[in-house]
């Protein structure tokens, strides 16, 4: 399987300081040449105070290598407290943007492993298309195996591309394996799922709303919602929007198309529109991306 590479600004995240708060010391991308995962190694600065962290299509998971911090990190109005601890990943749900502050002690230095979402959603979809971001980022700060992998990537020697795909794989499988949530999702419902995204992938072009969706499966709004984040660990809107800038990617990467004809394509109301949504999820705008 020939997997979509990791598209990021090497400078750092599209609106991210990088030169403010981190020196990195290693890069996959320049270093190696790797164009199936990216692989950073940092030195952090030791304190900060309100770091916007951009959201990003990637998989993105933090291994601390060494100091400590206690970290508190605010997304949607929410603060959840973290602590950085060598050994410990952080995971960072995909397309979430937040606001980071800590104060560090000793030097503060870590591996992240970009792992493309493309490869995510191949692998979900071949494990049964269930991934709830929030539960794996809460319990993959006790997986050795993510760490120790994460340190081995960071010093790679000579490997090639072909060992960035396959420890991009491997991650992403054995992150999906070993975090899944446990709750069972009747079969039923669990078809309706399916039902849904097979109408949103049918009409990313046209409008759609949740009661569309919902009329199409015979149910409310409200159930529809309910069943369909339990199922995905996403609301309808949020999944119909990444398949559109999924498409939206494909198509700025394959074709010449004007920007207004792929907002058109994807469901995007206007150009604005589709660099807003594109931002937020990738990282960098529409025309960044097609000229990478």
């Amino acid at each position: 399987m020939v997997f979509d590479p990791v598209r990021f600004d090497l400078q750092g995240f599209a609106g991210f300081e990088m030169e403010r708060y981190v020196r990195r010391t290693f890069c996959s991308w320049e270093e190696v040449g790797w164009r199936s995962l990216m692989v950073q190694r940092f030195e952090h600065v030791p304190v900060v105070e309100g770091m916007v962290l951009p959201g990003t299509a990637a998989l993105h998971v933090v291994v601390p290598v060494s100091g400590r911090a206690e970290m508190v990190t605010r997304s949607g109005g929410r603060g959840v407290r973290q602590s950085w601890v060598p050994g410990r990943p952080l995971l960072s749900v995909p397309g979430e943007s937040s606001v980071r502050g800590y104060r560090g002690t000793g030097r503060l230095v870590s591996v992240q492993v970009h792992i493309p979402r493309d490869t995510v959603d191949a692998v979900a979809a071949r494990l049964g298309g269930v991934v709830d971001y929030e539960a794996m980022a809460a319990a993959v700060v006790d997986d050795r195996v993510v760490a120790e992998t994460a340190r081995a990537l960071a010093d790679p020697g000579a490997a090639n591309d072909l060992y960035a795909e396959s420890a991009a794989a491997f991650l992403a499988t054995h992150l999906l394996t070993r975090h899944r949530p446990q709750r069972a999702i009747p079969v039923r419902e669990d078809t309706r799922v399916r039902a849904v995204i097979a109408v949103m992938r049918e009409r990313l072009a046209d409008p759609i709303t949740l009661a569309d969706l919902g009329d199409h499966v015979h149910l409310s709004v409200f159930h529809l919602v309910r069943v369909f984040r339990a199922a995905t660990g996403e609301t309808p809107h949020r999944y119909l929007t990444r398949l559109r800038i999924e498409e939206a990617r494909r198509l700025l990467r394959d074709t010449d198309l004007a920007l207004a004809q792929i907002a058109t394509r994807c469901g995007f109301a206007s150009p604005g529109a589709l660099s807003t949504a594109f931002v937020r999820h990738v990282g960098v705008r529409p025309s960044v991306y097609r000229n990478f």
